[in-house]
């Protein structure tokens, strides 16, 4: 116990002085849109009214986009009773696995994806390489 104790002031003072050093962002008053070209960008995009997404034959993230287990027919499907119930926009998790194991398949495979939400009017939001919850 103590020894993580021991690890923790220099941990904290490495990232203190890391992010003390760090550039501040300042936005000039060209790049701040104005509230009226805020409004009209937020008019034309409307409310995102969605949920998390993995196609119901898959069992997890990974299988979702496996080349042997990959269903655009099924998401197609799914998408498509999404936008009828009012969603425009689904959050999708990408394993980082995916990549390792075929990132030429997995790129295909999600342009798929992309091009058939774009079809139904929808904008995926990928979480990238998410494996956090596997230490």
């Amino acid at each position: 116990m103590r020894r993580r104790s021991a690890l923790k002031l220099p941990l904290l003072l490495a990232a203190g002085t890391a992010l003390g050093r760090a550039p501040r962002a300042a936005a000039s008053s060209q790049d701040r849109w104005s509230s009226d070209r805020a409004n009209r960008w937020y008019h034309a995009h409307g409310w995102p009214v969605g949920a998390n997404y993995i196609t119901s034959t898959a069992i997890n993230q990974l299988e979702m986009f496996q080349a042997g287990t990959y269903d655009p027919r099924r998401i197609d499907t799914e998408l498509g009773w999404a936008r009828y119930h009012g969603l425009n926009t689904v959050r999708v998790f990408l394993h980082d696995q995916l990549w390792a194991q075929d990132s030429r398949g997995f790129q295909t495979r999600l342009a798929q994806f992309v091009g058939i939400a774009a079809r139904h009017r929808i904008k995926p939001l990928f979480v990238l390489f998410d494996s956090c919850w596997d230490p």
